[in-house]
């Protein structure tokens, strides 16, 4: 563990501390000894409501701009709406513009209006160039604040012209060389500058061979690229090649991380910013939703149960048995559409490789649905005595772990061409069709042979 990290942890056990006694002064003086706004954001996250309102009013107001870029999008739009446009103004005047435009584009129109109005222009420009993308693209992402260079002048003339900077852009590992008309023609490593000769220029030593993204292209493709090119940063280029700036890899970590927690919350039927100390009613109100969906998908299973009320009445072991075929076709199904929409995810499932997979379920499916339906037969027979009830429950197994990998399989792909997140939807549409599939091969049978 880094003595940072060591000297952070006290201090914010002692906040924490001073918050719960109520101790105002302590409060402010330990926010003020430069605590990261990282760490005071998960503490405003870990705290209810109430305490996090005494919180945040103890809070400098040119660091809250810092703060809110960390706080869950629940949190973050409830103290943004309770700053006026001054207030608004202070916080985001040190943030980069991506990060500012982050921020802005969740007011109401009419206030982001008001603040942009009290821009100085060329701030104002470079913010409107990334409002004016969607939020979810490269567009949306990137900083347009670069450091551009000419390919006819000298090391020399670079080194000097990036000394009159009072700092460089974060995440800065290139400079982008671009022509009189701002069209990107490559970029010149800053490491590259540090080993060459004052005297050579830029375009002996700089590549060509530049890795760029396309303002409309989404923000997973470029994640994507990001991981597979290793990369610290990208420029962002219009359709015709100009320049329009640059995504760095602390932007793409953000992207990853709530796409993370985004399919994670997803499959539970929530949001994924949710806050953690929520209150009662939208608490309530968003999960209510997704009970009501999981209501009817068991409405379903019920009403296919019972058609074969009269069979189950005659047969108790069927009552017992039952969940064996749906439990062991929903884990199957659920293995199958995990891996589906991680290789959707990761962009290696196209229309292409669908039916390699969907033959290689199947095989899979078969070969376990033999194995465990001769381990769950010899079980029946042995507990109840009765082989038609082995021969019954083996084949509908089978059946049933066949359905859940084509389901497992195809389900988040049409999902992804209905262009609706598997990862919401996927689970209750599986868990359906293995439950129906299973109870009525399992009781169906029992029905025909009995």
């Amino acid at each position: 563990m880094s003595n940072d990290h060591k000297g952070r942890q006290p201090r914010l056990e002692r906040l924490e501390n001073a918050l719960a006694q109520r101790e105002m002064d302590q409060v402010r003086r330990l926010l003020r000894r430069g605590l990261p706004p990282a760490d005071i954001a998960q503490l405003l996250e870990s705290t209810p409501p109430r305490e996090r309102d005494i919180l945040w009013e103890q809070v400098d107001s040119h660091a809250k701009g810092e703060i809110l870029q960390y706080l869950n999008d629940d949190i973050q739009t409830e103290f943004l709406t309770r700053m006026d446009a001054s207030q608004l103004l202070m916080a985001t005047q040190q943030l980069d513009n991506d990060d500012a435009a982050d921020l802005l584009q969740r007011l109401p129109h009419t206030t982001l209006e008001d603040i942009l109005s009290m821009m100085t222009p060329s701030r104002r420009a470079r913010i409107e160039a990334v409002l004016s993308y969607p939020e979810d693209t490269a567009g949306g992402l990137m900083d347009t604040n670069t450091i551009t260079i000419r390919p006819d002048v000298t090391l020399d003339v670079v080194l000097r012209y990036l000394r009159r900077h009072r700092r460089l852009p974060e995440s800065t590992d290139n400079l982008l060389v671009v022509t009189r008309h701002n069209e990107l023609i490559g970029v010149l490593p800053i490491n590259r500058i540090l080993v060459s000769a004052p005297g050579i220029s830029v375009r002996e030593i700089m590549d060509t061979d530049v890795v760029t993204l396309t303002a409309l292209m989404h923000e997973d493709e470029v994640a994507s690229i990001f991981e597979r090119r290793d990369l610290i940063s990208a420029p962002v280029i219009s359709a015709d090649n100009r320049l329009l700036g640059r995504i760095t890899i602390d932007d793409v970590v953000d992207v990853i991380r709530e796409n993370s927690a985004r399919t994670m919350m997803s499959m539970a039927g929530l949001e994924d910013e949710e806050d953690t100390f929520a209150p009662v009613l939208r608490t309530s109100r968003r999960r209510a939703v997704w009970l009501g969906i999981n209501l009817i998908a068991a409405t379903i299973v019920s009403i296919a149960i019972g058609f074969f009320e009269d069979t189950i009445q005659q047969i108790a072991a069927l009552a017992v048995l039952m969940p064996i075929v749906s439990s062991m076709g929903g884990i199957a199904g659920s293995q199958t559409l995990t891996v589906l929409i991680r290789g959707l995810a990761l962009g290696h499932v196209s229309g292409a490789n669908v039916r390699w997979l969907v033959v290689r379920e199947l095989m899979s499916g078969s070969l376990n649905g033999v194995l465990w339906a001769v381990v769950v037969a010899v079980m029946a027979v042995a507990r109840f005595h009765d082989m038609t009830l082995g021969i019954i429950i083996a084949m509908a197994m089978v059946i049933n772990l066949l359905v859940a990998a084509l389901a497992g399989t195809l389900i988040p792909v049409i999902l992804k061409r209905l262009s609706i997140d598997p990862a919401l939807s996927g689970g209750v549409l599986l868990t359906t069709i293995t439950d129906v599939v299973g109870f009525v091969a399992f009781l169906g049978l029992a029905t025909a042979m009995y």
